[in-house]
């Protein structure tokens, strides 16, 4: 039900403004000395020759009386070749600065790749009269997704045909197939047609996100090359198994419209059922869980608009279920002639409700442009409904209980108007003390008794939990790293609990031992305001050394996304060598209550900065991390966190590293051509309104870079053909840092620039080692941790 992650800069974010913050001393923030970085760390090497030099091209902005120079402004050209040139230039440089932890990333790259299994196997889904199944095979980058009909005789006891032998199994894509094609790897949405004959999917050839639409005839592995097309985001099948329905994109990549297709048709008939012409609303498109509507959803950052259309007549026309309003979302699953309906709408049988967050309504097929829906229930005041999920016996609720994550069943059909979700009898899924996360599997079975997610959290590999709803019982049926027997049921039913107890016991591999090696602690860091901001910190128990550790801190803080802290074992790299790897879940990301991210957003965004800020001074003032060795890192939107941070106290991080970072934040937001630009006005601020443009200014970090100061050495990446935050970005804060601040301190800051890739960097899991151990080595090299271990 989210909003499509194209609406999105990132990568898995009431104060005045901070002009005036900045200019004070605050006397929580720490300092390492009046000496430049270069002095302090005297061993620190650096290239003999100066960094790169860009031209520069005056260039004057002025907007509600205030007038901007920028004279970098020019490298938003991506076709001039002294632009090309100069990221050229960057990267020699980058390379010779990096030149002498050669071994040490050799180090790093050869323990995180031990790490990772020869082969990555993930447990089958049964979907119809066949099994599906993800997996990476031996000496592979990336995945292949294949498939095996069931027999007849497995169908009794589908559990013994779980891990098939490949020969046996057809491939359906293989991502390796496609980065030799392409040279570069990035799968967008697949959709199996109903009938399984047909694979849609999107790829992305470039890295700049503008994917192309592939149909592939599953029954004889051909292409159908008539079909391809050009900027497709959504897709969604008719039940005829031929219709298909996908999203086109305007000039700007924002998904305007709805075509529908033909695969089998002899000519071209694509025909557009849908155009938006707001350009602040995205269309996305997706089918109801049982298979007889499409959905087309009409998004921007805060409302919602759902059409509905009958997948048996796919040219039928479509209908509207209520007109847009402001601040009001809607997102729809169809049983048995009812659409249930999550919304945050105001209606007449919700007299008690507070507007926060969402209720679960609905209202018969025929029914569904009626202004009068019927309540089903309203949550508790201290539980928000996140998301759900429908099947033909029960439905699927995703709560969060004061910020912690639930999941419950529901047996369908449910009446409405029930005060209470407690009233409808319940099962809440056992989940482990305090998981960091829970997401579901992809469950495609409308028919399937059985719902699958994935546990995971800094400690716990991703474990997968097949919940019998029927039985309400669970399985644990696969652990990252290790191996299950699924040879035989018993071995399942040793691992199954009747889930009476609401806690998963401990029979996970490694579970118990994970636990013991390292520590997750989950602390509430008091910020500016008085608002409680949840930090993660993990260490190792016998690495960590209690004020003298260095250590990372991580946030994002955009979009209401929650910050990813799934297992990651090239973390442990890190861990071993004694650092603290923290994670701030500042306000405008994720959390329980979705007033979290409306208090990080448009004029509030400072209190993400500040929040930030008061979790790096609690790692220190708390001896989690020596007081002069704590580093930052962020990733695209979140990359205005420590790079606003730096601004207002220089001398907070040691170091930093800035990943695709949206730091030119004033400028972008300015430019209404950029793709996500009229999206993010919901999101940052409309800079055409005086007030919002001030508040902006006020924190925009490439606006607000102070002269002649020691600002920490600092790792910043970028990709060439990045849709969503321009390749200038990065390389103008990097020229504007060189050119203001301390001579000696920038020449430990470097531009990393990915030539021929996009937003999201290498897919493939040992590129990812290398990039991982390239950000590693960094961080050991200029915070002089290199033979910690």
């Amino acid at each position: 039900m989210a909003v499509s992650s194209l609406l999105r800069r990132f990568k898995s974010p009431t104060i005045s403004s901070l002009r005036s913050l900045t200019s004070s001393s605050s006397s929580s923030c720490h300092s390492f000395s009046a000496q430049c970085f270069v002095q302090r760390t005297a061993s620190l090497s650096v290239p003999t020759e100066p960094p790169p030099v860009p031209k520069k091209i005056p260039f004057a902005a002025t907007a509600h009386g205030v007038t901007r120079q920028d004279p970098y402004r020019w490298m938003r050209n991506t076709d001039d070749t002294d632009f090309l040139d100069h990221l050229h230039l960057e990267n020699s440089y980058t390379q010779a600065f990096m030149s002498d932890t050669e071994s040490l990333r050799r180090d790093l790259i050869s323990e995180m790749k031990t790490r990772i299994p020869a082969e990555i196997l993930t447990p089958p889904e049964r979907w119809g009269p066949w099994l599906y199944r993800q997996y990476i095979p031996k000496g592979k980058e990336y995945p292949l997704l294949s498939r095996r009909r069931l027999e007849k005789k497995a169908e009794t006891n589908w559990l013994s045909a779980l891990f098939l032998k490949e020969e046996e199994e057809e491939v359906v894509l293989d991502w390796n197939q496609i980065a030799q094609q392409f040279g570069y790897v990035h799968v967008g949405v697949c959709r199996v047609s109903p009938d399984h004959n047909y694979l849609a999917y999107t790829v992305d050839p470039k890295g700049d996100e503008r994917f192309l639409l592939q149909i592939k005839d599953l029954r004889n592995g051909c292409l159908v090359p008539r079909l391809e097309a050009d900027g497709v985001v959504s897709l969604a099948w008719g039940l005829d198994g031929v219709s298909l329905f996908y999203t086109l994109v305007d000039e700007h990549q924002r998904p305007d419209r709805v075509v529908v297709t033909n695969v089998e048709s002899e000519g071209r008939d694509d025909t557009v059922v849908f155009s938006e012409r707001d350009p602040s609303f995205c269309v996305d498109i997706t089918s109801t869980k049982d298979g007889k509507f499409v959905t087309i959803n009409s998004n921007s950052r805060t409302s919602s608009e759902v059409y509905i259309v009958n997948a048996e007549k796919p040219l039928a026309g479509l209908r509207r279920a209520r007109e847009r309003v402001p601040g009001v979302k809607c997102f729809l699953e169809h049983h048995n002639g009812f659409f249930y309906i999550l919304t945050n709408a105001p209606t007449n049988d919700t007299s008690e409700w507070s507007g926060e967050g969402y209720y679960l309504s609905r209202c018969l097929v025929e029914e569904v442009e009626s202004s009068e829906w019927q309540s089903v229930f309203c949550p508790d005041d201290d539980v928000v409904i996140q998301d759900m999920d429908m099947f033909n016996d029960y439905l699927v609720l995703f709560l969060s209980k004061k910020g912690s994550p639930m999941i419950c069943s529901i047996d369908m059909p449910i009446k409405a108007n029930t005060k209470h979700v407690e009233d409808l009898n319940p099962w809440y899924f056992p989940l482990p003390a305090d998981p960091c996360s829970v997401t579901p599997g992809s469950n495609h079975n409308f028919q399937s008794s059985v719902y699958r997610v994935v546990l995971s959290s800094p400690v716990i590999p991703d474990t997968i939990i097949d919940y019998d709803v029927s039985r309400r019982s669970f399985s644990i049926v696969h652990q990252e790293g290790s191996v299950i027997d699924h040879s035989t049921d018993n071995i399942i039913n040793d691992r199954t609990n009747e889930g009476q107890s609401g806690r998963l016991d401990s029979h996970m591999p490694k579970w118990e031992e994970l636990s013991d090696a390292y520590v997750c602690e989950r602390q509430e860091v008091t910020s500016h305001d008085g608002v409680e901001v949840p930090l993660t910190i993990l260490y190792s128990r016998e690495a960590w050394k209690k004020s003298e550790s260095p250590g990372i801190l991580i946030g994002y803080g955009a979009y209401g996304e929650a910050l990813d802290k799934s297992w990651c074992t090239n973390r442990l790299s890190m861990l071993d060598r004694g650092w603290v790897i923290a994670f701030a879940d500042v306000r405008g990301g994720g959390g329980g209550d979705f007033s979290w991210h409306k208090s990080g957003t448009g004029s509030l965004k400072p209190s993400s900065v500040q929040d930030f800020i008061y979790c790096a001074n609690y790692l220190m003032d708390k001896g989690y991390v020596h007081r002069h060795h704590l580093a930052a890192i962020g990733y695209s939107a979140g990359a205005l966190l420590p790079a606003a941070a730096m601004n207002m106290h220089p001398s907070l991080f040691q170091a930093a590293i800035l990943k695709v970072p949206f730091v030119d934040v004033l400028n972008t937001l300015s430019d209404s051509n950029l793709p996500l630009t009229l999206l993010d006005n919901e999101e940052f601020g409309n800079p055409n309104i005086q007030t919002e443009f001030r508040s902006i200014l006020s924190y925009s970090p490439y606006d607000n870079i102070r002269r002649d100061v020691c600002y920490p050495s600092m790792l910043v990446t970028a990709s060439f053909h990045d849709s969503r935050v321009g390749v200038w970005e990065g390389a103008k804060w990097v020229a504007k840092i060189r050119e203001r601040t301390c001579h000696d301190c920038s020449r430990a800051v470097i531009l990393k620039t990915n030539m021929s890739g996009g937003h999201f960097g290498e897919g493939g899991r040992y590129a990812q080692c290398e990039e991982t151990a390239f950000d590693y080595a960094f961080l050991i090299k200029v915070m002089g941790y290199h033979n910690n271990r």
